[in-house]
């Protein structure tokens, strides 16, 4: 099947997002994204060597993540930099090397719209998701864009990260909140830097115990960013006292124009996502009273709001790695 004959896109809502999204009935796997800047205005491409329009994309090198590979794809074709935002859905089709599989993400173009020919494109336009529509040659690129146009740009992001492994609670003597990272916890921490950097964080925040903290410390130092915030309400301690002054909390946190990043616990993070997931217009269906909202250690929920602090979508990360 060439590019152009119809495959299908999968988008992640209305269903609640597992721990991972197989890949594995695709032989090739490559990633993109739909570019977008106030307005909104969204990037295509036009790649001389099929002489169609296109949204930026290509497939990974050897050892690339998924959303590596839309980040490093999307600068190389348009030479712009950029941050992911909410999941958008797979496409899959044939290619002469079997079944190909793209996924794509939204992401907002952190530079300045100008751009310069490459070996890829020789050719850049910014326009409005319905005028995209009509100039893109791929129906399953269409499909992806009425996606981004019909959740829309988010006012601001929350990337709310459960703490990495620490040592065990039952060979630790002294307060548990001192309790340290583990080595495995270490090696999660260095995974987590890179994965969250392509979010692009502006702020941190923490909940009090040393391995939230030491989480995303790696982060905030390569970065740049200011100190984490400390926020008792969003630790286990402090929000099982009052649960409705921590969702409160965490409220005022997603709320932040731009992008927010939180280390929280176990304790804490399925209940708050769940809350959020529970209420509103997305479309992610009425949670059942037994829902578990999984939260694993060094995983991440990327919750996408509107303007008005709706949520726009909810994406979990089970690992940093696997995605």
């Amino acid at each position: 099947m060439s590019e152009g004959a119809g495959p299908a896109v999968s988008p992640f809502a209305p269903d609640l997002p597992g721990p991972d999204r197989s890949t594995a009935d695709a032989d090739v796997l490559a990633a993109g994204t739909v570019l977008w800047r106030p307005g909104p205005l969204v990037a295509l491409v036009h790649r001389p060597k099929y002489d169609d329009w296109s949204l930026p994309k290509g497939k990974l090198d050897e050892g690339e993540s998924l959303s590596a590979a839309a980040v490093r794809e999307t600068r190389e074709e348009t030479g712009l930099r950029s941050r992911l935002g909410a999941l958008l859905g797979d496409v899959r089709y044939d290619v002469p090397e079997g079944r190909k599989l793209v996924r794509y993400w939204a992401a907002e173009c952190l530079d300045p719209p100008e751009f310069a020919e490459n070996d890829e494109v020789d050719a850049l336009r910014w326009l409005a998701p319905a005028d995209a529509a009509a100039l893109l040659t791929h129906d399953h690129d269409k499909a992806v864009v009425a996606l981004f146009a019909a959740q829309g740009p988010p006012r601001s992001v929350l990337l709310l990260v459960r703490h990495a492994k620490a040592g065990s609670r039952n060979n630790w003597d002294g307060d548990d909140d001192l309790r340290p990272l583990s080595e495995p916890g270490r090696v999660q921490v260095s995974q987590l830097v890179p994965f969250l950097a392509r979010f692009g964080p502006e702020r941190a925040a923490t909940a009090p115990p040393v391995r939230c903290r030491d989480t995303i410390a790696p982060l905030v130092a390569d970065l740049g960013l200011p100190a984490p915030s400390e926020e008792p309400l969003l630790g286990e301690n402090g929000y099982w006292e009052t649960p409705e002054a921590g969702l409160a909390r965490l409220r005022e946190l997603a709320a932040q124009p731009g992008v927010t990043v939180l280390s929280s616990q176990g304790g804490v993070i399925p209940d708050v996502v769940g809350a959020l997931l529970g209420e509103g217009d997305l479309a992610l269906g009425e949670l059942a009273p037994d829902t578990v909202v999984p939260s694993r250690k060094a995983s991440t929920w990327v919750l996408c709001l509107g303007p008005g602090g709706e949520l726009r979508s909810a994406d979990y990360y089970g690992t940093p790695t696997t995605t």
